[in-house]
């Protein structure tokens, strides 16, 4: 009888146990997610939540060329007018409906009206129509040479593809659907902003039959589940990480990284890519609606000064004035002469000149990331040691964010400089770059509005000619640096930190990727 009772107990414990064990990973972010549209906003943990969630028709790949994701077969006529896309088979909405090409479509111009590369695209967009439920046609007003670059973008704000019932929404409005076609889906009902965010595996999500290769290949989940944890403190992020309670942190304070580089278990890297500082004064309000008081600020910053103090390590950052970053096809020192090196008596006298009136200037300072928070001390000593009043106004990011936004006067909710870091494929050309945008109200915060330097992205975008090209380019960033669109502060290289118990990770160059990657307990 005794037996009897252990074994219907056994056969209890059995039933009630778990088909299989799921596999889990945790990780700490480098912020918290507040904002779930990654067209809206163009924070980089937006966009990691997008490629967690959503896909896009092109990807780049290793060699960073532009690959087809959700596309399958594509042409262009040879008048290089006509584009026809063909979505691949397998693609669905995670409510299980089809991918469509007139979703496709609705996600590409609430897309193109907002991110600087899309509005560009539509410039040259004569007409975007479905002819069939796979098929996308895509006709021009001209040649264009960036039709696949910008298709496949993944920086800044990516053509990430919605249903259209979600699409329709104005981009201007967030969106707080987050259903996608991506390889996870998002759990809505777990998240907890300043705790965690949990998303689980697609099971139904066709990969592409390629290996993975940054944006490009087969986005393959291997984990069951994953867990971004909120943990605001660096110290504590890096603690979780040794005990085993997490399994990997993305951003990795540098003056941390001593106690994990000889850690058993724990592998430090160095991001492959470069990420640049800059300072962005605000066209709109007054003083810096004032070029000479913005080019004022291309004299004031000294970048020496900035790096050291947010990143210490000299292994982690270099000097660079280039606004298309340094070590890319585009990078040169045109119209940097004598900026960026702090040169405090040519400051102060362009800001004599222009009749600066003392008034406060509110600086915007992110106080809960380690990349940035060191940034708002130095810009406000380098200000007021040039002779500006300084009012500086720190935020934890998701509430600066939204400040930035705004067009408020300074003092009632808006801003005069903002300091933010960029991933280099952000800017690696005049089209990509966010900053560069000088479309006034069509620009990013900041609004700059020059109509000569947007003749000249126009002119780059149409120029076929790698070494006309560069001339452009050059012309842009000498005219850039003379309005003060914004102001480069130096590169710096991000540290993230895995345990040796996960495998597989694929690091794409501006966010985290999940795919591929494994777990073992």
């Amino acid at each position: 009888m005794r037996l009897h009772r252990i074994l219907i107990a056994l056969a209890a414990l059995v039933l009630a146990a778990p088909a299989f064990a799921q596999s889990t990973l945790k990780i700490v972010m480098h912020s918290d997610l507040k904002i779930l549209d990654p067209i809206w906003a163009s924070a980089q943990i937006s966009r990691t939540h997008g490629y967690m969630v959503y896909d896009t028709l092109f990807g780049l790949d290793g060699d960073l060329k532009p690959r087809p994701q959700m596309v399958d077969q594509w042409s262009v006529d040879p008048a290089g007018l006509v584009y026809i896309f063909g979505l691949r088979d397998g693609l669905a909405w995670h409510d299980g409906t089809p991918v469509t090409a007139e979703d496709c479509i609705a996600s590409l111009r609430r897309w193109g009206s907002r991110d600087v590369m899309g509005l560009k695209l539509f410039n040259y967009v004569k007409d975007l129509s479905a002819p069939d439920a796979k098929t996308i046609r895509m006709e021009l007003r001209q040649p264009y040479g960036l039709v696949l670059d910008s298709l496949a973008k993944p920086a800044g704000i990516v053509p990430f593809m919605m249903p259209k019932r979600v699409a329709a929404a104005p981009a201007t409005q967030q969106i707080k659907d987050a259903t996608g076609s991506g390889p996870f889906m998002f759990k809505a009902d777990e998240w907890r902003p300043g705790d965690r965010v949990a998303y689980v595996k697609n099971p139904k999500y066709v990969a592409r039959a390629e290996p993975p290769a940054n944006f490009a290949g087969g986005k393959v989940a291997k984990v069951d589940r994953i867990e971004w944890l909120s943990i605001a403190d660096p110290q504590t992020a890096v603690n979780a990480l040794e005990s085993g309670e997490v399994d990997a942190v993305e951003a990795v304070a540098h003056d941390l990284l001593p106690l994990l580089e000889n850690r058993k278990g724990v592998t430090v890297v160095k991001g492959a890519y470069a990420n640049q500082y800059a300072m962005r004064p605000n066209w709109l309000h007054p003083p810096f609606d004032n070029p000479k008081i913005r080019l004022a600020l291309g004299y004031a910053i000294d970048q020496t000064e900035f790096l050291k103090a947010a990143v210490g390590d000299p292994v982690f950052w270099r000097l660079c004035k280039s606004y298309f970053g340094c070590g890319t096809p585009l990078a040169s020192d045109a119209g940097t002469q004598g900026l960026l090196e702090g040169n405090v008596a040519k400051a102060k006298a362009l800001i004599k000149e222009a009749g600066y009136d003392g008034r406060p200037i509110v600086l915007l300072q992110v106080s809960d990331l380690a990349s940035l928070a060191n940034l708002g001390p130095v810009a406000k000593a380098q200000l007021e040691r040039v002779g500006f009043t300084v009012d500086m106004r720190p935020a934890d990011w998701q509430s600066h964010l939204a400040r930035v936004m705004r067009k408020d006067p300074p003092p009632d909710r808006g801003w005069n400089i903002t300091l933010s870091s960029t991933g280099v494929l952000d800017v690696v050309n005049p089209v990509t770059s966010l900053f560069l945008n000088a479309a006034c109200d069509k620009a990013s915060a900041g609004w700059p509005c020059d109509a000569r330097l947007e003749e000249l992205r126009d002119a780059f975008a149409r120029e076929p000619d790698a070494a006309r090209r560069q001339v452009i380019a050059d012309a842009i960033q000498t005219r850039a640096m003379r309005e003060g669109t914004h102001y480069p502060l130096g590169e710096w290289f991000s540290a993230s930190a895995v345990s040796a118990r996960t495998s597989g990770w694929v690091r794409p160059p501006s966010a985290t990727a999940f795919w591929n990657v494994e777990v073992k307990r």
